[in-house]
């Protein structure tokens, strides 16, 4: 039999028919109630909700978008959606927000604070998003978070305020003075400037120490609210109160944004230095305080936080040096005087070693026969930055740094070796001896007499042509270490000057006692013999006293240098009362050794400044 016939249907092709047409008839049902179905929900939602037009009209809105704005549901469709909630008062929201509703961003998410018509406000997120294609608009839903502001407002309080006095700590301090540096926030309005005081408590260590922490913490509350005050007094009838700030520690800020001048900044300090010297009642103890203040006061523009903050410190710290108690002003050419030295100090040490340095020689003048008997070697700094510097301006750093061995050793070889050189060149006439500067430094850090001698013997120096000069503070008074390596150079037939003598101790009765051979009188006493007129005459006090210490130097064995001879007069009078050699401008500046080479084929100065270069 050809052909196929249609048989039963297989029990499973039954059931599978079955299913198809129950989801088919399912399906149409669940679109005829799906509308109705999703209108409910929305209606019932706990979350605020809003559809929103392409042109921003609200469309429908469920009852708990009404309750949070505080709005009847039914007068909310036409309502414009960015007005409701804030979504145009600020360019960038607003645009972003526009971008959403023409379907070129996918989602809007920003957080608005939103007034509620009974007077309280409610901070809440925003999120819109686009609705199906099928339905053009987008879907506006509100989250109230109220709360969690609220915990975040509480945590960033604890975060940046000091828990001992309450006040804006460190991190709130600097928050509010980057802000204020801020070009927005000058330039708008204000005056355009900014002053700080920068504060701390003189001795507060000590409580601390004495009395314990619990103590030194009730003080610094008690320090908060006295500054506090003062703040609210000075922001009395201005824009506001200066921000006071505990920044660590016993140190505390006063910041004044919108600053009048200097003088206002100074009354503010004054005001606090004043409400801190009444004395604390604190548990039964009675503490008397002080405090140290750095004020600055400049223009906002081109200040830095960090930049302020440093002339403040610096500031702070002269008021200390300066005897605390006291409030400082900022001074800019005493801040590059500072910054200079500080720059100084950190190049000192690679200088010596780059042969920064070089020695200068000013003529060393016999006062009765006006011959060069030898030079004062000065050394001098060729800075790549500073230019020459003489030695007021560096040996002190480097006697706090201990660079002054160093220093010193290469002094002291290069002007014997000098020395040496100038003997072989001129053989036919006496040698010059070289005078140099030690400082005590060298003989407590270094073994000077160790060096010396090998100097002398590396160079071929005589020991008696090498002078070395320490000043009278330095000498008068040793013992010990520094007395035995005189005595040691002296015994090695080194001459020791002392220099600037009769500004120091002036014991003279231990002088006797010293290894000196040489001393020389400091300027001021040369000085108190200049005079230009015929008819005028030098001070009889002055004369004396220097005639006398001349005496007492003969007698003692000791010839005399008068330092700072610039007039023939002074020359004349010097020579008149007995001292044996002269230095100063009148015969020469400090000049190279070749100049020095030029003069001792001249040797003879007869008071006239022929030496100068």
């Amino acid at each position: 039999m050809s052909g196929t016939s249609e048989g039963p249907t297989p029990a499973a092709d039954l059931d599978r028919s079955a299913v198809t047409e129950s989801d088919n008839t399912y399906r149409k049902s669940y679109e005829k109630t799906e509308p109705k179905t999703y209108e409910y929900a929305f209606a019932a939602a706990a979350l605020p909700m809003a559809v929103v037009d392409r042109e921003g009209h609200v469309t429908s809105a469920n009852e708990a978008f009404a309750t949070l704005i505080g709005a009847d549901p039914a007068g909310l469709p036409g309502r414009v959606a960015a007005d409701l909630v804030d979504l145009a008062s600020d360019a960038r929201t607003w645009h972003a927000y526009r971008e959403v509703l023409r379907g070129r961003q996918a989602k809007l998410r920003c957080t608005r604070r939103l007034k509620h018509p009974d007077g309280h406000s409610v901070w809440v997120q925003v999120t819109i998003s686009p609705l199906a294609r099928e339905a053009p608009g987008v879907l506006i839903s509100v989250s109230d978070i109220s709360e969690r502001r609220e915990l975040q407002a509480r945590l960033r309080h604890l975060q940046m305020h000091d828990p001992v006095t309450r006040l804006p700590n460190r991190t709130l301090f600097f928050e509010r003075l980057s802000a204020a540096l801020e070009a927005e926030s000058y330039e708008q309005s204000g005056t355009g400037r900014i002053g700080l005081c920068y504060l701390d408590l003189d001795g507060f260590k000590a409580v601390n120490d004495t009395l314990g922490h619990r103590v030194g913490d009730r003080l610094l509350s008690a320090v908060a609210e006295r500054l506090t005050r003062v703040a609210d007094e000075a922001g009395f009838a201005r824009a506001g109160a200066p921000l006071v700030a505990r920044l660590g520690g016993d140190e505390f800020a006063l910041l004044v944004e919108d600053s009048t001048g200097t003088e206002q900044l100074a009354d503010l300090a004054e005001s606090a230095l004043a409400a801190l010297q009444a004395p604390f009642d604190l548990a039964g103890q009675r503490l008397s305080l002080s405090a140290s203040i750095g004020v600055v006061e400049r223009h906002a523009a081109g200040t830095t936080a960090t930049g302020l903050m440093q002339a403040a410190d610096t500031t702070l710290y002269w008021a200390k040096a300066d005897g605390k108690s006291r409030w400082t002003l900022f001074d800019p050419e005493r801040n590059a005087h500072l910054v200079t030295r500080q720059a100084l100090s950190s190049t000192l040490r690679p200088a010596i070693e780059r042969g920064e340095f070089v020695l200068e020689y000013q003529p060393l003048v016999g006062m009765g026969d006006g011959r060069l008997s030898g030079v004062e070697a000065l050394v001098r700094w060729h800075h790549p930055q500073f230019g020459t510097l003489t030695p007021n301006r560096f040996i002190g750093l480097a006697e706090e740094d201990g660079s002054i061995v160093p220093l010193g050793r290469w002094a002291l070889t290069t002007a014997c070796r000098q020395a040496r050189r100038w003997q072989l060149d001129h053989p036919g006439e006496p040698p010059i001896f070289v005078s140099v500067n030690v400082a005590v430094r060298q003989v407590w850090d270094s073994d000077l007499v160790a060096d010396v001698a090998e100097t002398l013997a590396e160079t071929g120096l005589a020991p008696h042509l090498l002078q070395l000069e320490l000043t009278e503070s330095a000498v008068m008074g040793s013992a010990g270490r520094p007395l035995q390596a005189l005595q040691a150079l002296s015994d090695m037939g080194v001459r020791i000057a002392i220099d600037d003598f009769g500004t120091g101790y002036s014991n003279l009765a231990y002088l006797s006692r010293l290894p000196v051979s040489v001393l020389k009188l400091d300027g001021s006493f040369v000085r108190g013999f200049q005079y230009d007129d015929p008819g005028d005459r030098p001070n009889p006090a002055d004369e004396v006293v220097v005639e006398a210490m001349i005496q007492l130097a003969h007698r003692l064995g000791l010839t005399v240098t008068a330092e700072c001879v610039e007039t023939s007069a002074q020359a004349s009078r010097l020579r008149h009362i007995g001292c044996d050699t002269g230095q100063g401008w009148l015969y020469s500046r400090p000049v190279t050794p070749d100049r020095i080479s030029e003069l001792l084929d001249t040797r003879t100065y007869a008071d006239t400044p022929v030496g100068k270069p």
